[in-house]
């Protein structure tokens, strides 16, 4: 999953003078969103492309590999930009629609033309339901310099079937909307880093791990700028948490014994994924209305 150093640029002709300030305030190089393409997206792309060829695959610190088909609802995203190609993850919700993080498409400096969605696969470059597609709508309030509204939807062009190993993941609805899901453990999942190495191994890819959802109020402790209502945290005690690469990918719950998506992998500390520091998302029951509007 993704974490790294970011840039900080005030973006005067869209922030209120209320932002501009907060935006002196942040340091953003110790975030990890703004400049995501170039500085974890393609530099990890190049890392499991190499590694899925000379193997197979594993991301996400102090977690698990997932199986083909374990999380049904998982996509993978390989991004191409004029600088080469970066990588991120998403949520199948629709037949024929994917959510994902706004920053995996313009991350602030960077702008991508296409995504390769693949699903029903754990290794990226290879296998699985391959879908390429230039249709992306983010969130029209998305501002990389406050990493605000971190929201995008892609628009597949098809219909992709379901099957054991592609499944459409559940959003909140009813009396779901109004739940703030802290305490709960949630299920992260990636095709990112494993650890803050920074090294891909020969058996890299599809990794998933339980983490505590933590409450906003103990999040702005590591982030006093940056949490909004829209987001949601999850502990990154005991080394576990998301990773440079997992940027876009699921957090989610069980309901009912389904699968319920309640976060978007947005951000996290640069100064690592195993220094005990916690990981925020975008808050799927803030944006559902904006969401169901794109399926």
């Amino acid at each position: 999953m993704k974490f790294v150093a970011l840039t900080l640029l005030a973006l005067a002709a869209v922030a209120s003078a209320r932002n501009v300030h907060f935006e002196d305030s942040i340091d953003l190089e110790d975030i990890t969103a703004w400049g995501y393409l170039t500085k974890v997206g393609i530099p990890e792309a190049e890392k499991i492309r190499k590694a899925e060829e000379a193997s197979s695959a594993s991301r996400i610190v102090g977690g698990s590999l997932a199986s083909v088909g374990q999380i049904p609802y998982q996509a993978g995203l390989v991004i191409d930009l004029s600088g080469g190609q970066a990588v991120c993850g998403g949520s199948l919700i629709s037949s024929s629609r994917v959510l994902t993080a706004a920053h995996c498409w313009f991350d602030g400096q960077n702008q991508a033309w296409r995504f390769t969605v693949v699903l029903g696969s754990t290794t990226l470059f290879s296998g699985g339901t391959r879908i390429a597609t230039s249709n992306v709508v983010m969130h029209g309030s998305w501002t990389p310099s406050l990493i605000r509204n971190d929201v995008a939807v892609i628009r597949l062009g098809t219909n992709v079937g379901t099957s054991n190993t592609i499944q459409i993941i559940a959003l909140p609805s009813g009396s779901q909307i109004n739940e703030n899901f802290a305490g709960e453990t949630a299920l992260a999942s990636g095709f990112g880093l494993t650890s803050d190495t920074g090294s891909i191994s020969s058996n890299q890819a599809l990794s998933h791990v339980n983490l505590p959802v933590i409450t906003n109020a103990v999040c702005r402790s590591s982030f006093p700028l940056l949490i909004q209502d829209s987001n949601i945290c999850t502990s990154g005690a005991n080394g576990r948490s998301t990773c440079r690469g997992d940027s876009g990918g699921p957090l989610v719950v069980t309901r009912n014994s389904r699968p319920l998506l309640i976060g978007i992998t947005s951000f996290g500390s640069a100064r690592g994924c195993q220094v005990g520091s916690p990981a925020a998302f975008a808050r799927v029951t803030s944006y559902i209305s904006w969401i169901n509007g794109q399926l």
